[in-house]
């Protein structure tokens, strides 16, 4: 897709809602029946978590990572409301329909938080930034006093890909429409119906800048399966 000035100056809210919330509505059991198995760096971060912790999975989809440690508990939310309703039936967790950049919890309260493959959505990098400092500040901050900080795993799509399927590479545009082939249903006689999701596909070391400029502190970071990963927290507060 060429990204052209005109574009990019249409971005935000409304671009997000037709390119990207009303697509997963449409498509949201499709999605999610396709969405089953956790992401081994996911996994790790999620059982690493001190048993009894409580946090966040902001943009859940299907809730598939609600279950992989039952040591935690698990607030997840979503733009979609028939992805939510998926994600409700995983208890003892929860699940509610929200924004990534207007959510309904207190800052500073959680243990930790993951945020999968969501930000990549969001149209301009102002949005972007926006979301990562959403996301970092519904954690606990550490204190000089040694207070132990939380910890957010955001991952996004990368645009260094070129051994999958879709062969983007560095140089190609980062901007791009992905097609998702809703496949009519059998013997109906409807015919197969595309949907086309915007994404930014981040380049090398694009999320650890965006993380610094949403205040936060990069604590690990790396590349698995054509997606950019990075583990992050809140800077440190002074004790009084």
């Amino acid at each position: 897709m060429h990204d052209s000035s005109e574009h990019k100056q249409e971005r935000g809210e409304a671009y997000e809602e037709e390119h990207v919330h009303t697509v997963y509505e449409e498509i949201a059991s499709h999605f999610s029946s396709t969405r089953y198995k956790p992401w081994p760096i996911v996994e790790r971060f999620l059982k690493d978590r001190p048993n009894g912790s409580i946090g966040l999975d902001i943009g859940c989809g299907n809730g598939k990572y609600l279950t992989v440690n039952p040591n935690v508990y698990i607030i997840a939310s979503d733009r979609s409301t028939n992805l939510v309703q998926i994600a409700a039936k995983h208890r003892p967790h929860s699940a509610v329909v929200a924004d990534i950049l207007d959510l309904p919890h207190g800052n500073h309260k959680f243990d930790f938080a993951i945020s999968i493959a969501v930000i990549h959505h969001l149209s301009t990098s102002e949005r972007r930034i926006q979301a990562i400092s959403v996301i970092l500040d519904t954690l606990r901050r550490p204190t000089s006093a040694g207070a132990q900080g939380s910890k957010a795993l955001i991952y996004v799509w990368a645009l260094e890909q070129k051994g999958s399927r879709r062969g983007w590479d560095e140089g190609d545009e980062q901007d791009v429409m992905v097609p998702w082939v809703l496949k009519g249903a059998k013997g109906s006689g409807d015919a197969d119906k595309t949907f086309q999701r915007y994404y930014h596909l981040y380049k090398k070391g694009e999320l650890e800048e965006d993380i610094q400029k949403a205040g936060g502190i990069v604590l690990e970071s790396g590349y698995e399966k054509d997606n950019w990963w990075a583990i992050a927290g809140p800077r440190r507060i002074e004790a009084r």
